[in-house]
């Protein structure tokens, strides 16, 4: 009986004793980490460079890419592109007020000291004995003996008398035209004013001293048919060779393509022939009737203020609607 009782009290001490801790390679509290296969981490490696990607575009979202656990997150920031760095040898550029107040400096002058030139230059013609008269009488005289000169100068050299009044009135007629399209009166173009006083220069004014004596030669008649005819060749063979003419020109001026070039011819001959013949008709009654042949290039002349603004126009509308539909 004693015996028994000992032996149940050995086992149950034998039992009751604490276990020992097992030791454990990932202690607990520790996070356990995580193996990622090689696909996997080709797959994160991938999307991470895509980002890289998109955030150098412009207008792409900018991130940083966090892996915790195999998650990804993006944060966003402001999608606006950051300046670039200056250097020091770029220069700021200048404002365009102050580019606009350069321009219209630089028209104006070009204007005021052209007509102050051309003033001056009618107003002392009678430099030389001038002296004593009265105001009234430099300006009852001075026009006439203006005339006297222009005389003069057209039986000395014709040709260049004629192509600098032609260059005048092509410069001119093409300022008025840009005033007519809305610019201000000295925020015009100088190159365009330059072009079409060019072209009024070196073609208008030599090309129309021929034309009138080759119109006399080929029309030596004193009927009264002989101005009807005159007017209605010089308003179809004429007026079509130097509208073709001025177009050409002044597309070869702003460098453009002869494709362009004779497109824009295509579009605008006949509406500019047809243009012409609300005008020009009955100023030439009076150019063929009544001017004399010598004399028709400048009455033709001050008429060609208002055709050159209506050329001037046509030429440039076109060949800006070009250029804006091609940007």
């Amino acid at each position: 009986m004693a015996a028994a009782a000992l032996k149940g009290m050995a086992c149950q001490s034998l039992f009751s004793q604490p276990t020992p801790p097992r030791s454990s390679a990932f202690p607990r509290g520790r996070p356990r980490p995580r193996y990622f296969s090689p696909a996997a981490t080709a797959r994160r490696v991938r999307a991470a460079g895509q980002g890289q990607t998109s955030a150098a575009e412009p207008g792409a979202k900018m991130g940083t890419l966090a892996f915790d656990g195999g998650a990804s997150s993006a944060s966003p920031s402001s999608s606006s592109p950051s300046p670039a760095p200056q250097t020091g040898d770029e220069k700021p550029e200048a404002p365009p007020d102050l580019d606009r107040a350069i321009d219209r400096s630089i028209n104006a002058s070009i204007v005021l000291l052209a007509g102050a030139g051309a003033i001056a230059k009618l107003l002392t013609i009678d430099h030389d004995y001038w002296q004593g008269w009265t105001l009234y009488e430099i300006l009852r005289y001075a026009p006439e003996h203006n005339w006297v000169a222009y005389e003069e100068a057209l039986k000395t050299n014709p040709v260049l008398a004629k192509m600098m009044i032609s260059g005048i009135v092509y410069s001119l007629g093409d300022w008025i035209a840009q005033c007519f399209e809305g610019k201000p009166l000295f925020e015009f173009d100088r190159a365009r004013l330059l072009r079409s006083g060019l072209v009024g220069f070196t073609l208008h004014g030599s090309l129309s001293h021929y034309y009138y004596y080759f119109c006399e030669a080929l029309f030596p008649f004193q009927d009264w048919w002989v101005v009807p005819a005159k007017v209605a060749f010089d308003q179809t063979a004429w007026s079509a060779a130097w509208n073709s003419i001025y177009f050409v020109v002044l597309g070869l001026l702003r460098l453009e393509s002869p494709a362009s070039i004779l497109g824009e011819l295509r579009a605008t001959f006949w509406p500019m022939l047809t243009a012409g013949w609300k005008l020009w008709p009955f100023a030439h009654l009076i150019t063929y009737g009544v001017i004399p042949v010598e004399q028709r290039l400048l009455w033709v002349d001050c008429v060609e203020l208002v055709w050159v603004t209506i050329l001037s126009t046509f030429s440039n509308e076109s060949s800006e609607s070009r250029n804006s539909g091609s940007s």
